[in-house]
Formats: structure tokens, sequence, C-alpha cells
């Protein structure tokens, strides 16, 4: 029976953490995995580090973080897309660091540079072989984070920067996918495999990032403007967050709290001025 009941709450705490652990004055998080991958399990830690005070987090992408933290599920969600029209007016979006949208690919494949115009192209469907960008005849496996549910925040955002001009429409080579942290899961191991993430976790995956136009995405290169496509990562809390969420969102912004972000290679907000 002891074994039982350690086996179930092993499995309450996985699915319902916020439910389990909020008595102990703990808070969860869930959303942009992104953000969770690049930047925001390491602020958690070292935030339990400095206080004692856990924050578990969780990716899962920003319509689910949205979702949870509508719910009740999660005490504060992160999200890589800025405020919709149909959000509810009760929560709020706190921008706490940028990103950048990449283009990743195998590690094997011998393409490291392609350009704005040719990316819409694979979008489009007119380029679909790695062979029409000098690379080998190997179909391209398009690998999009994309649900039925709405735009997350990386498809948002090549809708919002790349596809301004021409509505996208379902390719048959075209693979989506639940969350970005699936999509670069499945570009490690898809030697044709093509996919669009942020920087700031696409640098910590076993994939190339393409360079753009010739520059290579890197933290300076956001930062100085050589490379495109900018965007905010951002915390999403309710408008009355509990003290616990507002302590830990407080710490975020705060300069030791940039400055660990900035330390993770990540851009901070400090670094942008």
């Amino acid at each position: 029976m002891k074994h039982i009941f350690i086996v179930m709450t092993f499995l309450l705490l996985s699915v319902f953490p916020s439910t389990i652990l909020d008595a102990a004055d703990n808070i969860t998080a869930s959303g942009c995995s992104v953000s969770n991958l690049g930047y925001l399990s390491d602020l958690a830690a070292e935030y339990e580090k400095r206080t004692g005070k856990k924050v578990f987090v969780r990716g899962g992408g920003s319509l689910v973080g949205l979702d949870d933290l509508q719910q009740g599920k999660v005490d504060f969600a992160a999200s890589c897309r800025p405020k919709a029209h149909d959000d509810p007016e009760e929560i709020e979006f706190i921008q706490v660091a940028w990103d950048a949208l990449v283009f990743i690919v195998h590690k094997t494949n011998p393409v490291s540079d392609i350009s704005i115009p040719n990316v819409k192209a694979i979008y489009y469907g007119e380029i679909t072989n790695w062979k029409q960008l000098n690379g080998k005849d190997l179909p391209i496996k398009l690998l999009i984070a994309r649900t039925k549910k709405g735009l997350n925040g990386v498809w948002s955002s090549v809708n919002e920067m790349l596809l301004k001009e021409k509505k996208y429409v379902d390719l048959p080579h075209a693979i989506h996918l639940a969350s970005p942290a699936v999509t670069e899961q499945m570009v490690e191991e898809t030697p044709g495999g093509f996919a669009t993430t942020g920087f700031t976790s696409g640098r910590k995956r076993d994939v190339k990032m393409l360079k753009v136009n010739g520059v290579t995405p890197t933290k300076q290169n956001i930062v100085n403007g050589r490379y495109p496509m900018k965007r905010p990562l951002f915390l999403v809390i309710p408008k009355d967050p509990k003290p616990e969420v507002k302590a830990f969102i407080d710490f975020t912004l705060s300069k030791s709290g940039q400055q660990f972000i900035d330390s993770l290679g990540v851009v901070s907000l400090t670094s942008i001025k």
C-alpha cells in the first residue's frame, strides 16, 4: 500500500502540480517552450537557490500556458507572443527578455545560409528540395509548431514577420507539431528537416541554425540589430497575482535577475538600450 501511495503522489505531482504544491507557497507555470528551455527553468532554479522558494515550470507552448492560467491550473504562464485582442482583460503580459526567430536544419545539412525570400518560398511550397538551395537532392520536411486551437508563439511570429503577403496554405509535405520544443527535437532527428523556432531555445539544441543573408544568429548580432526578426518574450500573470508570483516577477525584472538572464546567453531587457 505504501508503494501505491508513493506512485499516486508522484502522478499527482506530475499532472496537478499547482494543486499539490500551493500549500507550501511554491508556484507553478507552463507555456512557451522557447522560454522554458531557453531561460525560465534556469531562472527558477536560481530563484530557489537565492530564496528557498520553488518555481515549478514546464513547457507545452504559449497556448497551453495561457489556457492553463485561465483555468487556474498554474500561477503564471510564459508566452512568446504578445497579448492578442481575444485574450482576457484580467491577465497581464510582462516582457522579461528578447528573442529572435531562427531557422534550423539537421546538423549534417550542408546548407548554412538562407535568404528571407527563400524561407517564404519554403512555406509557400515553391521550394521543396534542398538541391534548390544548393544542398543535397533531398526533399524538405517542413516541421511547423502549429495547433488547431490557435496561433502559438512561434507560428504567430512567423505569420507576422514572414507571411504577410500571402496566407499559408497547408502543404502535403508539412508536418504540424504541438510545440516548438517538439519541432526542435524532430529537426535533430530528421536529415531533411526545416523549422522555425526561437534563438533562445534553438541555440541549446543539437541542430544547425542557418545564417540569414550571411548574418549568424548570435546574441550580439540580435543586440546590435544585424540579425533580423527580434521579438519579445513575456511572462503572463493574473491582474491580482499571488504574492509569491509578484515576488518572482520582481526578481526577474530586477537588475540581478536581468543579469542572470544575460549570463545564460539570452538577450535580456538591459542588453538592448
